[in-house]
């Protein structure tokens, strides 16, 4: 009889907490204070639990880690179930660990869909007829308009694992549910609408070549020069942007390795305030010996990339009433940088706050002493970032400098050390580290 019941009722089941973690875009709660909501709610027990549908209310609140975004920015949501609709109707206990919850966060305003999110399988017991607990989950988006975004809880699910594998679906009854949190998203960087085009597409060495250019800002020095690939020629001329931001100039092109033509205001070249490059080529008029043949071959340019080893970490424990550090390690980051230009490379990274049962630890508890090491052969030297604090506001992980030529392969690795008060209450508690690679 007990058993029996004990599959009837573990269904109902809504606890979890989240263990500690730590890592490169890891799932988490974000460390904004939530607005709970009510809204009315309609849970489907299994059929074996033999019982009818329970009509109840949900409080229940959603939290980002970023409340201004940019567009194209990705945005970690946590959708918190603080009082599920029904509590456990039957004198069985239910054990720990037996539940795995999923969702939908709503999205309206200036953004529209659903967001999902899943916690991991991680609950306390619950008494014979007793509250369930509160249980959190996790996901993300990517911003994809400027402007409002609500964002409001959705419909819910409880999945259990004892003895029967067995789903609590809870559909909000009027939806959407009331508004719980609103993000303002703005635009990324300014459109640049600036533009170029050439007289010819290639010419000998020595000739010029007319370069046109558009919507450039009224009066504004540019400067033209050729390039090879991703680095600037010794070939450049400068031309003064009319009241309507257009201009016409000559530009004597002589490097034979010559690939393009770019034209930026400014004193060096920037994608933000600059145009092109345009295809060009300088055709190499070197006479040829009799019995030879030339020879020529194109190295492309690539892409800063990174990749990671994986995305969560688990930190070790610490005792309640004596607290320290909960330490491990970042998974380990690998940047490659096949760009072939000037620029170098930097990867920060920023961590909200962790949030657990009723309590959280502050983002500035979080500390890292980050390690860089450098392919052979790469043109750069990875430099490792300072130890210190990585808090909400970030700091750099590593990072490489502008040079004439610059690129390579590089590994990137963290010791990271939470510093948890004495008397933070037990349980699990998460929080996001996102790196950023720039």
């Amino acid at each position: 009889m007990a058993s029996t019941a004990r599959r009837r009722w573990s269904s109902l089941l809504g606890a979890t907490a989240l263990a500690v973690a730590a890592g490169g875009a890891l799932a988490g709660p974000a460390g904004a204070a939530p607005t709970n909501v009510d809204f009315a709610t309609h849970c489907i027990p299994p059929d074996i639990a033999g019982i009818p549908p329970i009509d109840g209310t949900t409080t229940a609140s959603v939290a980002v880690d970023n409340a201004s975004p940019e567009v194209g920015d990705t945005v970690t949501v946590t959708y918190t179930v603080v009082r599920p609709a029904a509590n456990n109707p039957t004198a069985i206990a239910l054990p720990a660990d037996i539940m795995t919850p999923t969702g939908k966060v709503t999205l309206g305003g200036a953004q529209t869909g659903d967001v999902t999110v899943a916690g991991p399988r991680k609950n306390d017991p619950v008494p014979g007829n007793g509250a369930f607990p509160s249980f959190s989950m996790t996901g993300t988006f990517t911003v994809t308009a400027p402007g409002s975004i609500t964002l409001s809880p959705g419909d819910y699910n409880i999945h259990t694992s004892y003895i029967l594998e067995l789903d609590t679906p809870c559909t909000v009854i009027t939806p959407p549910a009331p508004v719980s949190e609103t993000i303002t998203a703005t635009d990324g960087n300014p459109t640049n609408s600036r533009a170029i085009s050439l007289s010819s597409a290639s010419g000998d060495p020595g000739d010029s070549v007319t370069v046109s250019g558009s919507d450039f800002t009224p009066g504004a020095t540019v400067t033209l020069a050729g390039r090879s690939g991703g680095t600037q020629t010794a070939d450049t001329a400068t031309v003064t942007a009319g009241t309507d931001g257009s201009f016409s100039g000559s530009l004597v092109l002589n490097d034979r390795t010559t690939t393009g033509v770019v034209a930026y205001e400014g004193s060096a070249w920037s994608a933000e305030k600059g145009a092109g490059p345009a295809a060009y080529v300088v055709n190499d008029d070197t006479p040829v010996p009799d019995g030879s043949q030339r020879l020529t071959t194109t190295v492309r340019a690539g892409t800063l990339s990174m990749t990671q080893a994986g995305d969560s970490v688990q930190l070790s424990a610490v005792d309640f009433g004596q607290g320290g550090a909960s330490t491990g390690s970042l998974q380990t980051v690998t940047v490659e940088d096949f760009r072939g230009g000037p620029a170098g490379w930097s990867l920060t990274g920023k961590v909200t706050d962790f949030t657990g049962p009723g309590a959280k630890i502050d983002a500035g508890k979080l500390k890292w002493t980050p390690a860089c090491a450098t392919k052979a052969g790469s043109p750069s030297t990875c430099q490792a970032g300072s130890s210190g604090t990585v808090g909400s506001a970030g700091a750099t992980l590593a990072s490489t400098p502008n040079g004439t030529l610059t690129g390579g392969e590089f590994t990137v690795d963290a010791g990271l050390s939470l510093d948890v008060p004495a008397f933070t209450p037990p349980g699990s508690y998460a929080g996001v580290l996102t790196l950023t690679l720039s």
